[in-house]
């Protein structure tokens, strides 16, 4: 029997990515076997790691915020978009030091995005917005709030040594910030699903050619990632234990992230809904003016292996 084909998938240490930690797990333990590939999750720091392995091809496909992927696409990178990897899942923090009470105290003050085309960008513009605030970067002299994009795994040592609370927060995809709320130097703000229920962030996409030539393999890949995303429902106390390990993090913060409350992030119904991304492209172009043009959704996406998987 030939070699099975081995299929490098990248991510970050966010609980937005348990799926391929779930998936990973069940391989290592016999509990599941792959017919045609073998899985090979390729860990990245930031962003722009897996942005750029995207593009050079160095990876088969990744688990990616929706807008870069967008992005990619539209500047000409081959990927498709297979699945949403969660649903929610994200937090504004903010640092005790600071003096944060309510969304008019972010006046003046830095508040830390992971990447400029995030759900996370987008749904903090949606908040300062409703109470008449411009982000910006500090050579912005329009801007009322102050943008720095910081890799997510540095945002909550960020506000631990900003003893000054010059740095008002972060929001990011959890545990971090659940992380920095343990550690007693962070405070919740508000859930991301608060701000948008059910909102998709990161997507699993692959590149165009790994799909033509090896429909079985992701056939196999997406199956799973539908029924890991079911068992860490289910099951997230077991979730927790995995996610631990996978995520370099305590299990009683991968638990609370998973139960606390219970939709804090949802990866149960993980089929991808195109009004939902195209709500994303509306807004990052028409009031955010970041996405300086859109792409054709339709295209972009491909159903096929979530219908198989029978995903909801």
């Amino acid at each position: 029997m030939p070699d099975k084909q081995v299929i490098k998938i990248g991510y970050l240490k966010i609980t937005d990515h348990l799926i391929l930690g779930v998936t990973q797990d069940k391989l290592k333990k016999n509990e599941e076997n792959f017919k045609y590939c073998s899985l090979e999750p390729v860990l990245k720091t930031g962003w722009n790691e897996v942005a750029d392995a995207l593009t050079e091809g160095s990876i088969d496909g990744a688990f990616v915020l929706a807008p870069t992927a967008m992005d990619l696409f539209k500047s000409g990178v081959g990927i498709k978009l297979v699945l949403f990897s969660h649903k929610s899942g994200s937090i504004l923090v903010i640092n005790k030091a600071a003096n944060i009470n309510k969304i008019e105290d972010f006046r003046g003050k830095v508040v830390l995005i992971p990447y400029q085309l995030s759900v996370h960008n987008m749904l903090f513009h949606r908040l300062l917005a409703e109470k008449g605030l411009s982000p910006g970067t500090s050579k912005d002299k329009n801007a009322d709030v102050f943008l720095e994009v910081v890799a997510p795994i540095m945002m909550p040592e960020a506000i631990a040594y900003d003893e000054d609370g010059e740095i008002a927060g972060f929001i990011v995809a959890e545990p971090f910030g659940s992380q920095a709320i343990a550690g007693g130097y962070g405070q919740e703000f508000c859930l991301s699903k608060d701000v948008w229920a059910d909102h998709p962030c990161c997507v699993f996409v692959v590149r165009d050619e790994i799909i033509m030539k090896y429909p079985d393999s992701i056939h196999e890949l997406v199956e799973s990632f539908v029924q890991s995303g079911i068992f860490v429902e289910a099951n997230p106390s077991a979730a927790a234990v995995i996610g631990a390990s996978f995520l370099d993090q305590e299990v009683a913060v991968v638990e609370h992230v998973l139960t606390e409350p219970k939709d804090r992030i949802t990866t149960g119904k993980l089929f991808p809904v195109i009004e939902d991304l195209a709500i994303i492209q509306d807004y990052m172009h028409d009031d955010m003016k970041i996405m300086k043009s859109k792409i054709n959704l339709e295209k972009f996406i491909d159903t096929r292996f979530a219908k198989a998987a029978k995903a909801k």
